[in-house]
C-alpha cells in the first residue's frame, strides 16, 4: 500500500533538481583533472547563483577605517572577533561568524581625507564560497 511519502519520492525521481549544479554539470571523477581542464579552457565552470540585493556574505574589513572602538566585539553573538591591542584593530574569524551583520550596524567608521562623511570599516560582501582546509588561513581570518 503506497503511502503519501512514497508518492512524493516517486514524483521527485522524475523532476529536475532545483539547485544550481556548481561548479560543473556532473560530479568529476578526478578534481585535479577538472581544474587542469578549466585552466586549459576545455571545460567551462557554471557561475554560482547570483546573490540577491543586501546579501549577507563574508564580512569585509577595512583596517584603515577602523578606529578601535570595540563596538563590533561587544555586539557579536558568536564571539567571532578579537581585539589586537598593539595595532588597535580587530581580527575576525569567519568560521565562527553567524553572518548576522550586527557588527556592521554598530560600526561608526572613520572619515578619511577627501571624504564628506565617515565610512564604516565593516560591511557584508557578496562572497559566500569560503570553504577551506585550514581554519586559520587568510581566507577565514580577516585582519
Amino acid at each position: 500500500m503506497p503511502t503519501k511519502m512514497m508518492m512524493v519520492l516517486i514524483k521527485q525521481m522524475f523532476r529536475k533538481p532545483y539547485t544550481n549544479r556548481f561548479p560543473v554539470k556532473y560530479a568529476p571523477k578526478d578534481v585535479t583533472g577538472l581544474i587542469q581542464k578549466v585552466l586549459r579552457g576545455e571545460v567551462k565552470i557554471h557561475p554560482p547563483v547570483p546573490v540577491p540585493e543586501d546579501f549577507r556574505g563574508k564580512l569585509a574589513y577595512d583596517p584603515e577605517r577602523c578606529i578601535g572602538c570595540k563596538m563590533c566585539i561587544r555586539v557579536c553573538p558568536a564571539n567571532a572577533m578579537e581585539f589586537i591591542p598593539e595595532t588597535r584593530k580587530i581580527r575576525h574569524y569567519v568560521a565562527r561568524c553567524m553572518f548576522c551583520a550586527l557588527c556592521v550596524d554598530v560600526c561608526p567608521g572613520k572619515k578619511l581625507p577627501g571624504e564628506e562623511a565617515p565610512v564604516k570599516a565593516l560591511k557584508m560582501s557578496e562572497e559566500f564560497l569560503i570553504a577551506d582546509y585550514d581554519k586559520y588561513s587568510k581566507n577565514l581570518v580577516e585582519e
